[in-house]
C-alpha cells in the first residue's frame, strides 16, 4: 500500500474537471458496486484504487487490480472524494475509449446521441441502454463527456458493459450514418405513432439535443421518423418528454417488437 499524499489527492480531485481528465487521460468512479463492477469487467485499466481498511479486508482479490493502491481512513476519504457522502472506495481508471475509425453497425441495435448535453441525461441513457442490452452508444460532438463524475455516477456501473464512442466532427458522424445498412430511427413531432409502427430489433436509434432535437444534418439520414404520442385526456400536456425518458420508451418498444 502507498501513502496518499496531498499531490495525489489534488490530482484525483482535478478529475472533476474536463481539463484534469484530458491532462491525465483518466476518470474517477466512486462506490462499492460501481468500482467493483468496473474492476471485474476489465474494461478499463485501473491506475489508482483508494479504499478504507474494511473494504480491503472484504475485497483482497483486488489488491493487484490497480497500478497504485491506497488504504485510507474515513477522514482521508472525505478529503479525496467528490461526493457529499463519501463511499468506502474510489478508483481512477484510464480513458481508453477507442481512437480508431468508428465501425458500422450491422447486426444489432445501437444509439446515436446527437448533442445530448445534460450529464444526468447522458448517464441515465447509458444506464437504460445497459438494461435493454444495447452495447454501443455513438455520440456527436457537443454531447456531454461520459467520464464526467455526474455521468459516471448516473450510469450505476453501466460503463462496464456499454461502450461509448465520440465522433470527432459532424462530418464524421454523417459519414458513419451514410454507411449504416439498417434502419435509422429518430423521434420527431411529425413522426409516425411508435405504438403503431413495426420496428426492427436492429439499426440505429437517434436521440437529439434537449432543446433543439435532432440536427438537420443528421435528420436527413433518418429513415423512420417516430412520435411518442401523449395520452393526456384533455389535450393539455408538457411540450416534450425528457430525452432520457423518450430513449427508454423507444428502446422498450424496439425490444418488444
Amino acid at each position: 500500500m502507498q501513502i496518499l499524499t496531498r499531490n495525489i489527492i489534488k490530482e484525483i480531485r482535478s478529475l472533476e474537471q474536463r481539463k484534469g481528465r484530458r491532462e491525465q487521460h483518466a476518470w474517477l468512479a466512486e462506490g462499492n458496486r460501481m468500482v467493483g463492477d468496473l474492476l471485474a469487467s476489465g474494461a478499463f485499466a485501473c491506475r489508482r484504487l483508494v479504499a478504507t481498511a474494511q473494504w480491503w479486508t472484504e475485497h483482497p482479490a483486488f489488491a493487484d487490480a490497480a497500478d497504485e493502491c491506497f488504504e485510507v481512513s474515513h477522514a482521508e476519504m472525505q478529503r479525496v472524494s467528490l461526493l457529499q457522502a463519501p463511499q468506502v472506495v474510489l478508483a481512477v481508471f484510464a480513458d481508453t475509449r477507442r481512437k480508431e475509425t468508428l465501425s458500422s453497425n450491422q447486426d444489432s441495435l445501437c444509439l446515436l446521441l446527437d448533442e445530448v448535453q445534460d450529464p444526468g441525461n447522458l448517464g441515465t441513457i447509458i444506464r437504460t441502454a445497459d438494461w435493454f442490452g444495447v452495447r454501443e452508444i455513438f455520440c456527436a460532438p457537443g454531447t456531454a463527456d461520459c467520464f464526467s463524475p455526474k455521468v459516471v455516477q448516473a450510469t450505476m456501473s453501466a460503463l462496464a458493459r456499454v461502450n461509448v464512442q465520440y465522433f470527432a466532427s459532424k462530418d464524421e458522424e454523417c459519414e458513419w450514418l451514410r454507411k449504416q445498412p439498417g434502419p435509422i430511427y429518430g423521434t420527431f413531432l411529425e413522426g409516425g405513432n411508435i405504438y403503431r409502427t413495426k420496428l426492427q430489433k436492429k439499426g440505429v436509434l437517434v436521440m437529439g439535443n434537449e432543446g433543439r432535437g435532432v440536427s438537420p444534418e443528421v435528420a436527413a439520414f433518418v429513415t423512420d421518423k417516430l412520435l411518442i404520442p401523449s395520452f393526456s385526456p384533455d389535450g393539455e400536456h408538457v411540450e416534450s418528454l425528457n430525452v432520457s425518458v423518450a430513449t427508454a420508451i423507444c428502446l422498450s418498444e424496439m425490444r418488444r417488437s
